[in-house]
């Protein structure tokens, strides 16, 4: 009896872009024939190759942002641009992975999940809307409500507004017949940019609440500022606050809904609630544990001196031994994995360019060049330049690697109190997230439902950001000034 067996065939493809990668590389090697600048190291001048190579990778779309990464990674070890096993004066290749942020980042997400999961989010954004929502403005103000709410432990802009906050926004569109097209402004239009701005605002609100903040303070360590939950929450508490009260309506003044009153919406977010049951016991416990980790990371911050990375594993153990999430969901929460890879060699690699000069380099250019104007005067313009050109991104972390660091280094060289340059560019590194429907966060996904055209969404965006940034120059900076940062 002859048994033929024959292996699978697989078929080979391209990991990559050839396209993007070409450019990618082009980039990298047109700056390493560039004679090394004066006041730079070999050494230097080839990190920054790299890096500006990599984050060229990552805009282009390469290859997957973990991918471009590790590529990134093996080429600094093997040219020991960032040995294995460091000398004094050298930055290790796996540095990044022993970081505390990184994992806090990562543990953040496997909570989200869990909020997801039990369906306690969903929960938490209908009941808002069922008290909220005879009207389309208390929609708006119901769906903000849960976003504070749920944000601290949702670290992806992309999970609430487009994964929990979307649906819902789609269900009201749907219930009042608003679609994309014709009907569009009636309902639908004006949500899709709504839910996008306030889920901005939450953001910037909390230190969890996106991925790229603790980066952030990842990257103002190295400039000497300590930016911890508590900091990052108490400078954005008032300015935050005061944005989603104004920016909402003013997106309803200036791009009306047709549509005033709901009352149907709030009927049916209460029959939602009601076919939903009473709260599940492990919903209770996530509640519960929720709380824990805000009292951990506020008052365990400010009298404890608890690291939020020890707060978030202990919020992640209660959950693992009441069986909310299991040990298979968390090695199989792929996002979370990939998120703390890329997220540990961009800061390997960030620091690298610290220790190794370049960001002094690049900021004393920068800070020349403003350097004739008063410090708030240098800053602003700082922000401002750092806020529009979001519009070449098309990722927070391509954005945030590329230039928070050195315009940090810069306000601070012209005289901006650190703590000032340090979180109001981290501010404004997500409140420019709204600008366009591709800078991250839920736009892809609202903007892909059809009912705004690339023209409203960019120019009622726009206008909302000069809104946005009087508010927190003026309401945020009188703030700052009461917790004596400048």
């Amino acid at each position: 009896m002859n048994i033929q067996t024959s292996a699978p065939k697989v078929e080979v493809r391209l990991g990559f872009k050839l396209q993007g990668l070409l450019i990618a590389v082009l980039v990298g090697i047109a700056i390493l024939l560039i004679p090394t600048p004066e006041g730079l190291s070999t050494k230097a001048w080839g990190m920054f190759a790299l890096f500006v190579a990599t984050i060229v990778a990552i805009i282009a779309k390469a290859m997957p942002m973990g991918a471009a990464t590790l590529v990134a990674l093996v080429i600094s070890g093997l040219s020991g641009l960032t040995p294995l096993s460091p000398a004094k004066g050298e930055v290790g290749m796996l540095s990044g992975f022993s970081n505390g942020t990184i994992w806090l980042i990562a543990i953040a997400m496997f909570l989200s999940r869990a909020v997801i999961k039990t369906g306690l989010g969903k929960r938490i954004a209908l009941y808002f809307v069922a008290r909220f929502g005879k009207r389309m403005m208390g929609v708006a103000y119901g769906i903000a409500l849960a976003d504070v709410v749920i944000g601290p432990g949702i670290p992806s802009a992309s999970a609430r507004g487009g994964g929990i906050m979307y649906p819902i926004m789609q269900s009201i569109a749907d219930a009042y017949n608003s679609k994309p097209g014709p009907t569009a402004r009636r309902a639908g239009a004006f949500l899709a940019i709504a839910v996008s701005q306030i889920d901005t605002i939450v953001c910037t609100m909390f230190l969890t609440a996106m991925a790229g903040n603790p980066l952030i303070a990842e990257l103002a360590k190295s400039q000497g500022v300590e930016i911890t939950w508590m900091t990052w929450f108490l400078g954005a508490i008032v300015p935050g606050i005061v944005s989603l009260i104004l920016l909402p309506y003013f997106v309803y003044l200036i791009y009306p809904p047709e549509l005033k009153d709901t009352p149907k919406m709030a009927e049916m977010a209460k029959e939602e609630l009601n076919s939903m049951g009473k709260m599940s016991q492990a919903e209770w416990i996530l509640a519960l544990d929720f709380i824990l980790l805000l009292l951990l990371w506020t008052v365990g911050d400010l009298v404890f001196h608890i690291p939020a990375t020890v707060s978030a594993f202990v919020g992640l153990v209660i959950l693992l031994l009441t069986n909310i999430m299991s040990w298979k969901n968390i090695i199989s929460e792929t996002a979370a994995w990939d998120t703390m890879f890329w997220f540990a060699v961009l800061v390997m690699m960030a620091n690298a360019l610290n220790k190794y000069g370049t960001i002094s380099w690049i900021s004393t250019h920068i800070a020349d060049s403003v350097g004739s104007f008063s410090w708030p005067v240098a800053f602003t313009i700082l922000v401002l330049v750092y806020f529009y050109t979001r519009y070449f991104f098309a990722s927070a972390m391509a954005h945030i690697s590329a230039m928070y660091l050195a315009f940090v280094a810069a306000a601070i060289a012209v005289g901006t109190p650190p703590i000032i340059a340090a979180i109001g560019l981290g501010y404004t590194s997500t409140l420019s997230m709204s600008l366009t429907q591709y800078a991250g966060g839920p736009g892809p996904a609202l903007y892909g439902s059809g009912y705004n055209s690339t023209g409203q969404w960019w120019g009622v965006s726009f206008a909302v950001s000069i809104l946005s940034l009087a508010i927190w120059f003026s309401v945020g900076g009188v703030w700052m000034k009461l917790l004596g940062w400048w």
